[in-house]
């Protein structure tokens, strides 16, 4: 079974926790120790978020004034390299050595007319108190948007079109090599009015690049892992309920939040239509479950309506 991974960026570092090097492996660590359980028999592609991360080098990159700071798509670019080393380093340390992997770095197009640029949504970066965030941006000149009962920088967010690497992914893949790849949605370009290409400065969304790369991969299953263990319905009641299975136009009905659950449940949703086949949102120390059809939620179009797990 071709298996497309998406591993969300505050997966891999969690909200509140110090942004470094260690604990980032130690969440890649948690990741690789899933995933290591279904490399077998299975060709394998990760993806993962980069939000907090490229917020990270942002920060750090304006910090240092004897030069300009460096743009979205070098800081994205960056990030590729950086997580793509640790899962590299923390899944080859529980695979036989003979299993092969690559990190490739990811250019994917964007329509520079796409209407994200005008309303950026895309939160990256810490989070920070409504006193802070609102300095920040009169000093830096983001855009700022709540998160939850905090701030986040956003940025555009335009939607994917195409992949320019697809094809060594591919020939990769058919090698048997586990890779790594559109991390942080990839790294967002554009041809201009040259018909040159160029870097943009944007963050494109990962779950919606991971549903585009499993598209042209023509992959078995999408999974989408988060740090929830599946998609709710009155999220944060007393009568919140987890879905276990829901058909594309039942969950549309639902409605869910833009900055948090809502890409994932329109990535999912348009792999399954546009293919068939399933996509499961789910917790990523819950892979092997996910995959084993027992954790998270599926969205797939050969059944119709919406089930919900028993209350625990």
């Amino acid at each position: 079974m071709r298996i497309v991974i998406a591993l969300g960026g505050n997966a891999l570092l969690q909200r509140g926790q110090p942004m470094t090097e260690n604990q980032q492996r130690e969440n890649v660590r948690t990741a690789a120790a899933q995933i290591a359980q279904v490399a077998k028999g299975n060709e394998l592609v990760i993806a993962h978020g980069n939000g907090p991360q490229v917020g990270l080098l942002a920060l750090q990159s304006a910090a240092y004034k004897d030069v300009a700071p460096y743009p979205l798509d070098v800081l994205g670019a960056q990030t590729e390299g950086m997580i793509g080393y640790l899962i590299e380093q923390e899944l080859g340390n529980l695979l036989p050595f003979e299993v092969p992997f690559a990190t490739i770095l990811t250019q994917v197009e964007v329509d520079p007319a796409d209407p994200a640029f005008s309303h950026p949504t895309k939160p990256i970066g810490p989070v920070y108190t409504k006193d802070e965030a609102q300095k920040l941006a009169r000093e830096k000149g983001w855009s700022i948007a709540p998160d939850g009962d905090k701030y986040r920088r956003v940025v555009a967010s335009p939607k994917p079109q195409r992949i320019f690497e697809i094809r060594p992914v591919k020939w990769l893949l058919e090698k048997g090599t586990i890779v790594i790849c559109a991390g942080g949605g990839g790294i967002p370009t554009c041809y201009g009015e040259d018909h040159k290409l160029r870097g943009v400065e944007a963050v494109i969304d990962k779950d919606l690049c991971s549903a585009l790369l499993a598209r042209e991969l023509d992959a078995d299953l999408l999974v989408i892992a988060t740090d929830v263990d599946a998609a709710y319905v009155e999220w944060g009641t007393p009568s919140q309920r987890a879905i276990s299975y829901a058909h594309p136009d039942e969950l549309e009905k639902l409605g869910f939040a833009a900055g948090s659950m809502g890409p994932k449940i329109a990535a999912a949703i348009e792999f399954a239509r546009k293919t068939g086949k399933d996509a499961v949102i789910g917790a990523l120390p819950d892979i092997v479950a996910i995959v084993g059809r027992t954790a998270g939620t599926r969205i797939g179009v050969r059944e119709h309506g919406i089930r919900f797990y028993a209350p625990a």
